[in-house]
């Protein structure tokens, strides 16, 4: 069986830095995902955290490759209750480049299990966070989505 992979690919109207910058910074990352803050130094090796509103860890990583505005890619394990069966690590790659005088964002999602159920819920998540990232972009306004996690 193939494993579960997923690629999105869409146009901003920015430019790739202010599109690595929110990305990178906890606090315009906060802005678009539901509250959530991804913290890292970005620099390779070094660990990932995205926080949820509460503070609490809900994904962890490490920074597998970072050549800021161009490339970004990290590992993502979530966080399990105590005693459920650990989640393998994932791997998340955002690929910035300029087309159409604009930013071309391609995000791919891989390394699941070929039977891992959470591939579905990745595939349902990134094109509404990654919506929501383009309108707070582009408007200054993020999706007012009613987030069920």
């Amino acid at each position: 069986m193939e494993k579960p992979k997923i690629v999105y690919v869409t146009h901003i109207n920015t430019t790739p830095e202010k599109l690595w910058a929110a990305l990178t910074e906890p606090e315009f990352t906060r802005q678009f995902w539901n509250g959530r803050r991804i913290q890292s130094d970005w620099t390779v090796g070094a660990s990932v955290k995205t926080l949820r509103p509460d503070g609490g860890i809900e994904l962890s990583g490490e920074v597998l490759q970072a050549d800021p505005p161009r490339l970004l890619s990290y590992t993502i394990l979530r966080q399990t209750p105590e005693g459920a069966p650990p989640e393998k690590r994932t791997r998340v790659t955002f690929e910035i480049a300029m087309a159409f005088g604009v930013a071309k964002l391609t995000l791919t999602h891989d390394e699941f299990d070929p039977d891992s159920g959470r591939s579905l819920e990745v595939f349902q998540g990134w094109p509404a966070i990654i919506s929501s990232l383009k309108s707070l972009l582009e408007t200054g306004n993020a999706l007012p989505f009613k987030w069920n996690w």
